[in-house]
């Protein structure tokens, strides 16, 4: 006898050589995105990849996703897919935030400022990330202390004026030193990411992602000094909300997370390199608000 066993070369699994073992759906909380989602699956059914999707949104659709739960894709995604806009890619960013993967964005509706492909491009984006033919893009967060909570955000942390309240009057203290007290409506803090978001339209200035630091802008304020501030990564903020103030509400990428008071102090510091997205070299960022903005014909030139 050879002593030879049953398994022959068939049994032996050959570990793939791609940058995509795991895939990570996010979906658009409302559009079925099927079609693009069955792309993916098809996709990765090809190649031998899994693809992983959150239970309650794996339920909705009804697709072949492997249902699993957020911190599980996490730490099991070797690269997210965001099918959505740019709330659902701030979703997909803060699910990746801590971990390894980076994050791709898929256009759905309308156009954002940080998806990199629309849907027919994205079984050719899968076989470039795949084929390692891309670069990944680092995006700071904000992490914001109150009282006994912590928040994580992507685009802002938000002191917000609660209705039937008196207006937000806030002390930015830098440093542990006193700079200002902006009165108004809302007191935003953003990220570079976030620049092109609430604090944009509160009148802020578009920041480039490859900054690092905190931009601090008041929205409708009712004082004097009505500009906005923006910190280096390593200064030290402080929001003091001031006697005279409202009760405030936070708020962190558009979601409420909870109150403060007069005499309360929210600390916010910034977090280098809390996710990461991908990028293919098909547009810049300034070519991307550009097209958002609608700024293509906004300069005249002789």
């Amino acid at each position: 006898m050879t002593g030879r066993s049953n398994s022959g070369p068939a049994d032996i699994e050959v570990p793939r050589m791609g940058f995509i073992g795991t895939v990570g759906l996010v979906l658009h909380p409302e559009r079925t995105c099927a079609p693009t989602v069955e792309a993916v699956v098809g996709w990765s059914r090809a190649r031998g990849t899994k693809v992983l999707g959150l239970a309650a949104e794996v339920a909705r659709i009804g697709c072949e996703a492997i249902p699993v739960e957020a911190e599980e894709m996490a730490t099991s995604a070797d690269l997210m897919i965001s099918l959505g806009g740019d709330g659902t890619m701030l979703r997909a960013m803060r699910l990746a935030t801590g971990g390894h993967a980076p994050v791709l964005g898929v256009n759905v509706g309308r156009l954002g400022f940080l998806a990199e492909v629309d849907i027919p491009e994205l079984p050719a984006a899968l076989d470039a990330i795949d084929a390692r033919r891309f670069t990944v893009e680092a995006r700071s967060g904000l992490h914001a202390r109150f009282g006994a909570a912590q928040e994580t955000a992507l685009n802002d942390v938000v002191l917000l004026r609660s209705p039937g309240h008196r207006s937000a009057t806030v002390a930015v203290q830098v440093q542990g030193e006193p700079f200002v007290a902006y009165t108004a409506d809302a007191v935003v803090v953003a990220t570079p990411t976030g620049s092109t978001a609430y604090s944009f339209s509160a009148g802020g200035p578009i920041v480039s992602p490859n900054a690092e630091g905190l931009l601090i802008t008041p929205v409708a304020p009712h004082a004097a000094f009505n500009r906005s501030v923006f910190l280096s990564s390593g200064e030290r903020l402080e929001l003091e909300v001031l006697p005279h103030s409202g009760d405030l509400a936070v708020e962190a990428d558009g979601l409420l997370v909870g109150h403060v008071a007069p005499g309360d102090t929210v600390q916010v510091t910034m977090l280098p390199a809390a996710a990461r997205v991908v990028r293919l070299g098909h547009t810049t960022f300034y070519q991307r608000a550009q097209r958002k903005l609608r700024l293509s014909g906004s300069a005249e030139h002789g």
